[in-house]
C-alpha cells in the first residue's frame, strides 16, 4: 500500500526496571534555572502511563500549556489531564486489552509514574516510602510539562504501540522523549522500533533518552544503542539501605534490602529452608534450600523466618506463610550494590555465620529490623545489572553514553498496585524506591530538558554532547568495565554536533542497502550522491578502537567541535590523559575560535596495544580553555 515503508513483526519489549538530583549537581535551591522557559519544555514519557492524582503532578501554579502544544488528552473514564500533565494517550494496536489492566493512560503498574516524576515531578516535601528516603522528592525540571504515552501493559510493551507513540509525540510537540523500555538482546537499527522512532524524533529536533538495559554484567548487552539516541546506564548514589538481623544468641548481622515492615523486635522461629521441603509438591531439598516458589512446606515455615541459601524474590517464603526471610549471598567477596523490596521482611546477608546458627541450633530464633539509610562509601559505581558495551550492532560507536542514578531511587508510585506488585504484599505507597536503568534514564532526560531550557535551539546531538563531555569520570578501581559501563552541562564550551545528513552518511558507510536505510529514514537515499562516513568518523563525543590482544592497532579519527561558549573569542588546548597502552596524537593541538557557533576540525590518532590478557584500556581527550573542560573518552578493547 502507498505510504507503507516496511512490515515486520510487532515483538514484545520489557520495562528496564529524590536526593539523586542533588547528588548529580542539580540541587533544589542553588541550581540556576530559567523557570519560565522550563515551563515551556514538554517531556514525552513512553511507558506504563501515569497516576495523575499524585502530588508530583499537581498543577498548582502552572499556567496553560505552551502555545506550541498540539497534543491531546485521551477521553477515558476517571482520567483527566491538567496544566502539569498536558497530554495523555494509550495504545493497543494489534491485541486485545489485558483484563487486569485499564483501557486508559492510567498507570496500574507504577513504573511510568516513577519515571515521569523522576524526570519532571513537582517538588514534594516529606516524601518517603513508609519513612524510608524521607525528604523532598522532585524531578530534574519540576517546572516542565509532561505528556504521557502508555504503550506498556501487564503483558509487555509491543513494537507497534511504541512506534505509534513516537509518531504522536513528535507531532504533538514534545521537546525530549524518555523511554525506559527495551529488548533483551540488541536489534539492528533498521529492525528496531526504538531506533526508527528516535531517528524521526532527531530529524524533528527531539532528543530520545533511553535506558541501556538490565542484562549486565555481561559484555555486549547494551540496548537502545543507535548513535542518535542518548543511551543511559545506571549508577549508584551515596545513599543505600541496610537491614539488621538479630539472632536468638544475640549476634547481629547487617544485610541489604528495603524493608518497611516493623517486627517490633519480636523473636520468631528461624527455619532453614533445606529442612522444610514441600514433600507433597514433589520438590527437592535443593529447591527448598533456595526457597523457590512452592518448594517450602507451609506447615513447617508458617509464622517463622526462613533462611535461604541464595537470593530469591521472596515469593517462595511469603506464599508458604513465613513471617520473614533471610537470604545468604553465595559470593561473600561481592557486596550487594542494590537493595530490593520484598513482600515480607527480608535481609540479604553476606557470610556463613548465619547459616551455621540456623542449621545447628535447636529452637533457633531471629528478628528482622526495619531498614535504615546509611552512607555509601564507594559511590558512584555501576551496579551489576546495568547492561554493558561494547555495542554489538556497531562496535565503532561507544555505548552506553552516560551513567545516571538508577539504584534505590525514590519517586512517585501508583496506588493501584503495591510496593512490590507481588502476591501477599499489602503495602500501598505513594512513593516507592526502585532500581534499574529505567530509573537512570529519566535522570538523563531531566538533565537534557534542563539544557534545553537554556539552549532551546540546540540539536539533539548538541544536547547529548553537553551531557557526555561535562559528566564526571568514575573511579576506575570501582568500575572495571570502564566506559562500557558509564558514560556545568548548560555551559559545555564546545559541542560535537551532528544532524540527519551525518547519520545518513554513517549508514551509507556501514554498507546499509538503500532498502535498509529507507526502513529507518522513510526516504529514498542514494549513497553515491550523499557520500559515506566511516563509523569511527561520525562526529561523536567519544572514541573507540576495537583492538587485538598483544598487537598494536592504529586508527585516525576525524572530528569537529562548535564553539557555544559565551565568549566569541576562545582558545582550547588539547590535554591528553592516557595510560602507557595508548599513544594519542591530536592535530592541531590548539583550536582558536573567533566567534560563537564557529566550528573547527581536528584529527585524533590513537595507537593501542592491549595486553596479553585482553580487556579494556581507556583514557581521555580534554579540550580546555581554562574554565571549560570538554572531556571525551578514548577506549581500546578486545571484548
Amino acid at each position: 500500500m502507498e505510504g507503507v515503508v516496511s512490515v515486520f513483526p510487532s515483538r514484545k519489549k520489557k520495562l528496564h526496571t529524590t536526593r539523586s538530583w542533588s547528588y548529580v549537581g542539580l540541587p533544589e535551591t542553588k541550581a540556576e534555572r530559567r523557570t519560565k522557559v522550563e515551563s515551556d519544555i514538554v517531556i514525552g514519557v513512553i511507558d506504563t502511563g501515569i497516576w495523575p492524582e499524585s502530588e508530583s503532578f499537581n498543577d498548582t501554579g502552572f499556567g496553560p500549556p505552551p502555545s506550541k502544544w498540539k497534543g491531546t488528552c485521551t477521553s477515558a473514564a476517571n482520567f483527566t489531564c491538567n496544566n502539569k500533565i498536558i497530554g495523555a494517550r494509550h495504545y493497543r494496536k494489534v491485541r486485545s486489552y489485558p483484563e487486569d489492566d485499564v483501557q486508559s493512560p492510567r498507570d496500574i503498574d507504577g513504573h511510568g509514574t516513577h519515571t515521569a516524576s523522576t524526570a519532571a515531578g513537582n517538588l514534594v516535601t516529606h516524601a518517603s516510602m513508609d519513612g524510608l528516603g524521607s525528604g523532598s522528592a522532585r524531578g530534574g525540571v519540576p517546572s516542565a510539562r509532561i505528556a504521557v504515552y502508555k504503550v506498556c501493559w501487564t503483558d509487555g510493551c509491543y513494537d507497534a504501540d511504541i512506534l505509534a507513540a513516537f509518531d504522536d509525540a513528535i507531532a504533538d510537540g514534545v521537546d525530549i522523549i524518555s523511554l525506559s523500555v527495551g529488548s533483551e538482546t540488541p536489534d539492528a537499527f533498521f529492525d528496531d522500533t526504538t531506533a526508527i522512532g528516535a531517528y524521526h524524533a532527531m530529524k524533528n529536533g527531539v532528543l530520545t533518552s533511553a535506558s541501556a538495559g538490565n542484562e549486565g554484567p555481561s559484555a555486549g548487552t547494551v540496548n537502545n544503542a543507535a548513535p542518535w539516541i542518548l543511551t543511559v546506564a545506571a549508577s549508584t548514589t551515596d545513599r543505600k539501605y541496610v537491614t539488621q538481623v538479630r539472632f536468638g544468641n544475640g549476634e547481629t548481622f547487617e544485610g541489604t534490602s528495603i524493608n518497611t515492615i516493623d517486627l517490633n523486635n519480636t523473636m520468631y522461629p528461624l527455619v532453614y529452608g533445606g529442612n522444610a521441603p514441600n514433600t507433597t509438591g514433589n520438590t527437592s531439598v535443593y529447591r527448598a534450600r533456595l526457597c523457590r516458589q512452592g518448594s517450602l512446606n507451609p506447615s513447617l515455615v508458617q509464622g517463622s523466618i526462613v533462611l535461604c541459601d541464595a537470593y530469591n524474590d521472596g515469593i517462595g517464603p511469603s506464599s508458604a506463610g513465613a513471617i520473614g526471610s533471610i537470604m545468604l549471598n553465595d559470593d561473600p567477596s561481592s557486596e550487594p550494590e542494590v537493595s530490593f523490596s520484598y513482600p515480607l521482611p527480608t535481609s540479604y546477608l553476606q557470610g556463613s555465620d548465619a547459616s551455621e546458627y540456623a542449621t545447628k541450633t535447636r529452637n533457633a530464633t531471629a528478628t528482622i529490623s526495619k531498614s535504615i539509610e546509611v552512607k555509601r562509601r564507594t559511590a558512584p559505581l555501576i551496579p551489576y545489572f546495568s547492561s554493558r558495551g561494547p555495542n554489538v550492532i556497531n562496535s565503532n560507536i561507544l555505548k552506553p553514553d552516560i551513567a545516571a542514578p538508577g539504584v534505590d531511587i525514590l519517586a512517585a508510585w501508583s496506588p493501584a498496585t503495591t510496593a512490590t506488585s507481588e502476591e501477599g504484599d499489602e503495602r500501598v505507597v505513594k512513593y516507592n524506591i526502585r532500581s534499574g536503568t529505567s530509573m537512570a534514564c529519566p535522570h538523563a532526560t531531566g538533565a537534557a530538558a534542563y539544557i534545553k531550557s537554556f539552549h532551546p535551539t540546540w540539536s539533539p546531538a548538541a544536547i547529548r554532547s553537553a551531557l557526555m563531555t561535562t559528566a564526571s569520570p568514575m573511579k576506575p578501581a570501582n568500575n572495571r568495565d570502564a566506559e562500557f559501563a558509564y558514560g556545568r552541562c548548560n555551559d559545555p564550551g564546545l559541542v560535537y554536533d551532528a544532524g540527519e545528513q551525518d547519520y545518513i552518511k554513517f549508514m551509507c558507510g556501514q554498507d546499509y542497502t538503500a532498502a535498509q536505510i529507507k526502513l529507518i529514514t522513510s526516504q529514498d537515499v542514494d549513497c553515491s550522491n550523499v557520500g559515506e562516513t566511516f563509523a569511527w568518523d561520525l562526529n561523536y563525543p567519544s572514541f573507540i578502537l576495537p583492538g587485538e590482544v598483544g598487537k598494536n592497532v592504529t586508527r585516525v579519527f576525524q572530528r569537529s567541535v562548535t564553539n557555544v561558549g559565551t565568549a566569541g573569542v576562545a582558545s582550547y588546548r588539547a590535554v591528553l590523559r592516557a595510560p602507557g597502552e595508548l599513544v594519542v596524537r591530536v592535530e592541531p593541538e590548539v583550536l582558536r575560535f573567533s566567534s560563537v557557533e564557529e566550528t573547527k576540525r581536528f584529527n585524533v590518532t590513537v595507537t593501542a596495544r592491549v595486553g596479553s590478557s585482553g580487556g579494556v584500556v581507556s583514557g581521555a581527550l580534554v579540550w580546555s580553555d581554562g574554565s571549560h573542560q570538554v572531556r571525551s573518552p578514548i577506549v581500546a578493547h578486545t571484548l
